[in-house]
């Protein structure tokens, strides 16, 4: 049976001129996850990130943490979507009385992400929502082939990719798996890990966004 480890990156720098690095946080929640899953004996065949500088960045925490000398890979399937587009061609709603900025915020990427995925309006983005699933779809059924039946690869990545890897693993139809992705992306934990297996029954997920490796005082959102 083979595994694939799916993580998210650690805390990015949400609200900074440049979000795609990771925090002091990120870099933490990085290197206590690679000491993690050294100490559970974990020995990747391989190391795979998407192309973003806090995917790249969370590897090396994590490599750091676990002393693994392994190369990494790097997939552009497993990129995260675009959400500055995606906020940028929806109207940012006007804020509730009493709502704080980080409500308001929530409100607004909930809202543009939902007019995304609807996919009337796949026009007006540069990857639609049916585009991103697909290659994420892609990247996942590519690694588990590369992996072969016995191999172990772990995954640094983004919420969404992971969200949507899980929900195609358990609904049955597209409507199901996007209904559960616009449930499962907003409360993926920085450096939270889901695992998917594939043996005689296929490829299985058996767990979502686990994150005990974490203290309370390092568990992030965003």
């Amino acid at each position: 049976m083979s595994s694939i480890l799916l993580v998210r990156h650690g805390q990015a720098s949400f609200g900074a001129a440049d979000y795609d690095q990771l925090s002091d946080t990120g870099h933490e929640q990085s290197r206590v996850l690679g000491r993690a899953l050294a100490a559970r004996g974990v020995s990747p065949d391989l190391v795979v990130t998407g192309r973003m500088r806090r995917h790249a960045q969370t590897a090396d925490g994590v490599l750091a943490g676990a002393s693994w000398d392994a190369g990494v890979d790097v997939d552009a399937g497993w990129d995260e979507f675009d959400h500055l587009q995606v906020l940028a061609v929806h109207d940012r709603p006007s804020s509730a009385e009493g709502e704080s900025e980080k409500a308001a915020f929530q409100r607004w990427f909930e809202e543009a992400t939902l007019r995304w995925t609807s996919g009337d309006h796949d026009d007006a983005y540069d990857e639609s929502f049916g585009a991103f699933t697909s290659r994420v779809s892609a990247a996942l059924t590519g690694l588990a082939e590369r992996l072969g039946r016995r191999g172990t690869a772990v995954v640094l990545t983004s919420g969404g990719p992971v969200a949507w890897a899980c929900a195609s693993l358990l609904a049955d139809d597209a409507d199901a798996r996007t209904a559960l992705w616009l449930r499962l992306n907003p409360v993926s934990v920085n450096t939270g890990t889901s695992t998917v297996v594939r043996g005689s029954r296929g490829t299985t997920l058996v767990s979502f966004n686990a994150h005990d490796h974490l203290s309370p005082d390092l568990v992030t959102y965003r």
